[in-house]
């Protein structure tokens, strides 16, 4: 099964750098990014350290259900933390392990205390997808003798 790493290797082609925001600017800022850039989530870093995520959900949940301002509210106030991240050398597997126990859909990406990309629950359905495809090729080559 491919590594996160090979998996960003293949994002990165079609996307680019990740977005993120710092824990001291205020939801609507987080807001105005998420939509901007078409993204669901946003890593919180602060001195190169990731620290935390906000996504649509913790808005939904922690601001609108609360009937909180999101003009004044800063991203620490919302954002989910202590954030769950992986490492490159893992698989996509593990991966989608941790994030369904979890109940995460997105995970950043950490390689010696950087951020280096996100994932996504789809990126890793795409992926397994991907790869069952492949397999079934091979074994349908296989039987035929090819």
């Amino acid at each position: 099964m491919k590594t996160v790493k090979e998996l960003l290797n293949t994002k990165e082609e079609k996307h680019h750098a990740v977005h993120t925001i710092r824990s001291h600017q205020t939801v609507l800022e987080a807001l105005m990014v998420m939509g901007e850039k078409n993204v669901g989530a946003l890593p919180v870093v602060d001195d190169g350290q990731v620290v935390g995520i906000i996504s649509e959900r913790d808005y939904a949940r922690k601001m609108v259900l609360k009937g909180r301002s999101s003009v004044g509210t800063p991203v620490r106030d919302i954002m989910s933390a202590p954030v769950v991240t992986v490492d490159p050398h893992q698989s996509v597997e593990v991966c989608m392990n941790l994030m369904t126990n979890s109940h995460l859909r997105h995970l950043p990406v950490v390689e010696n205390g950087q951020l280096i990309g996100l994932l996504s629950i789809g990126d890793l359905v795409k992926a397994a997808i991907a790869e069952q495809a492949n397999l079934i090729l091979q074994l349908e080559q296989y039987i035929r003798g090819e």
